[in-house]
């Protein structure tokens, strides 16, 4: 059975996209067969990997996901986003979770891995994600303002956990944009590793130029800068989510 890793934040800027992407490539490189859905309307991830949003959200449609995805790498698809307000407006509807569901229960047997890319909100489409995954990863950015809200996302993350047939779990929360000459950075770090314990990954993602400049250029940080610190933090990260399995 497939993992279904639902990367959710309502508080935009977290580095959740790039998260996404960066974790996906990642685990297709370690010989994971992954798909990377976009469920934001603003489709970062889609072109965040060279890709085109689409006319009709593949998942309001009939037909399996399979037929849907692009193909990115040996390893790695993408099923792409799209910013048709009638797409958001079906996807966010009462059925939404279960529409969800059945679309990757239908097609989670092809891979060993399914991220989900939410948007910032804790809005239907959110849960929707959150219903349907297994796991969920939160990055949150080492900054005062993160802390706040956190409480909200783990109150829905409950929630969720509650419902009936719920398979969902925590997966892990990750600290990005982590800057070691800052106290403040290592305040948050210390706080939150202080309340969570062992949710909170090992791996932290640090402030890094590169990081911002890889999807301007459709890759992943690993392949436009692999020896840069924001691609090597990636792939400790990918290390751990396949050691937490």
């Amino acid at each position: 059975m497939g993992r279904i890793l639902c990367v959710a934040n309502q508080k935009g800027g977290v580095g959740k996209t790039t998260t996404s992407i960066n974790l996906a490539v990642c685990l297709a490189r370690a010989g994971q067969r992954a798909l990377l859905i976009d469920l934001d309307p603003q489709c970062n991830a889609t072109t965040g990997l060279g890709a085109n949003p689409v006319d009709r959200h593949p998942l309001v449609a009939a037909e399996p996901l399979r037929d849907n995805t692009l193909r990115i790498a040996d390893d790695l698809h993408l099923l792409p986003g799209s910013r048709s307000f009638q797409d958001v407006e079906m996807l966010a509807k009462g059925g939404e979770a279960s529409t969800l569901r059945k679309h990757l229960d239908t097609s989670i047997a092809a891979y060993d891995f399914v991220l989900i890319d939410c948007p910032p909100s804790l809005g239907k489409l959110t849960r929707a994600a959150l219903a349907a995954a297994s796991e969920v990863l939160m990055p949150i950015q080492c900054e005062y303002f993160a802390m706040e809200g956190l409480t909200q996302m783990i109150h829905v993350i409950r929630d969720v956990m509650q419902q009936e047939n719920n398979q969902l779990e925590f997966g892990g929360i990750l600290l990005t944009m982590f800057d070691h000459y800052l106290e403040l950075t290592h305040e948050v770090d210390q706080e939150v590793r202080e309340f969570f314990g062992e949710i909170v990954f090992d791996t932290v993602i640090p402030r890094d130029v590169l990081v911002c400049e890889a999807p301007s250029h459709g890759k992943a940080v690993v392949d436009y800068a692999p020896r840069s610190r924001g691609a090597r933090a990636y792939l400790e990260l990918c290390m751990e989510v396949l050691d937490r399995e």
